[in-house]
């Protein structure tokens, strides 16, 4: 998971922050995008009032502290901003164009991608999600090269309102994200969101989402115990008001491309909603040595985010058929490693 978090550490081929003062949001249709750490890691805060919690998450040997400013833990509803910042640096990286780490965007456009209203109260509160975004701190556990080394970071770097229209409204806004986030875009470590994201308004759906879509991924189906459902998502319920929270969930089924239901032993499935395209019926499987396998060859690393990108990498190439799929993820891991 530490390895996960720095998945922008590494130096991949393609622009660099530097090569332009900055990169202009006007990629109108964006396919909307999520990068793979925040959706494992519960990064943002899943309250509707103001969040001065100090979060501590441990797993598979990482820590990660979240700290708040007075404003509070940005939300995940703060966490469009990023989305949006997102899908714009992967849409302009896939048409070949240059891309830095600080964006200029309409506030307007934000607000619409994001589907939200535009009022003058909608404005404001853009502005306070800004400000928890840039005070929200990341402190983690980095292993490499056997040292342990600790970081922090914030969410992002900076943001200024540009101009303003007479009324009084923002109209446009420069954003700097982290080091950390920009580099995990040029490394691609991000997965598609479906479009109906945005229109999940309980903090929670989305959360689950987010979960479904990182460990479900191509696959048919994915299955977890409400305990860890309940530790991955970051919910300061108690279990049994959780459990409760998800058996609505299951009872609604809000969620875009996954449906949920309830097995014995208190564990949660999540299965792809529809049809299933050729290309995901035909994706390689792999065998759960192979996961271990993987976690033994960086050590720390979330296997299943491994097994997203890669996944995510295969379809990029064409979806080509594969003769031994567990061999070729864990080349392609070893690749990883020596970056």
């Amino acid at each position: 998971m530490a390895a996960e978090l720095t998945a922008g550490g590494h130096s991949p081929d393609g622009p660099l922050d530097g090569q332009g003062d900055f990169f202009l949001c006007d990629i109108f249709g964006a396919i909307p995008k999520n990068d793979l750490a925040s959706m494992e890691h519960p990064l943002f805060s899943l309250g509707t009032r103001p969040d001065r919690r100090i979060l501590n998450y441990q797993h598979n040997g990482a820590e990660i502290t979240v700290t708040p400013s007075v404003k509070g833990l940005a939300t995940i509803h703060d966490k469009d901003i990023l989305i949006f910042c997102i899908s714009q640096l992967m849409a302009a990286l896939n048409a070949g164009r240059q891309v830095s780490r600080t964006l200029h965007l309409k506030a307007h456009d934000l607000l619409l991608a994001t589907n939200r209203e535009t009022s003058g109260d909608a404005y404001r509160r853009l502005r306070e999600a800004f400000e928890r975004l840039a005070g929200t701190r990341i402190t983690t556990n980095i292993v490499t090269g056997g040292q342990e080394v600790t970081t922090g970071f914030g969410l992002i770097e900076k943001w200024e309102i540009v101009r303003k229209a007479r009324g009084g409204k923002m109209v446009n806004v420069a954003v700097t994200l982290s080091d950390w986030l920009y580099r995990a875009v040029l490394s691609k470590s991000v997965l598609t969101l479906s479009r109906d994201y945005f229109r999940l308004r309980k903090p929670l759906e989305r959360r689950i989402y987010e979960l479904a879509r990182k460990h479900c991924g191509r696959q048919n189906s994915w299955q977890v115990s409400v305990e860890t459902l309940l530790k991955k998502s970051g919910s300061a319920s108690p279990r049994r008001v959780f459990r409760k929270m998800i058996r609505d969930m299951i009872e609604a089924q809000p969620l875009p491309d996954y449906a949920l239901e309830e097995l014995e032993g208190d564990l949660i499935r999540f299965s792809q909603k529809g049809a299933v395209t050729e290309a995901v019926l035909n994706a390689p499987s792999l065998k759960p040595q192979t996961l271990e396998q993987a976690r033994a060859l960086i050590p720390g690393a979330d296997a299943y985010a491994l097994e997203a990108e890669w996944r995510a990498m295969w379809l990029r190439s064409g979806a080509p058929r594969l003769r031994v799929p567990d061999a070729a993820f864990l080349g392609w891991v070893r690749k990883r490693a020596a970056q």
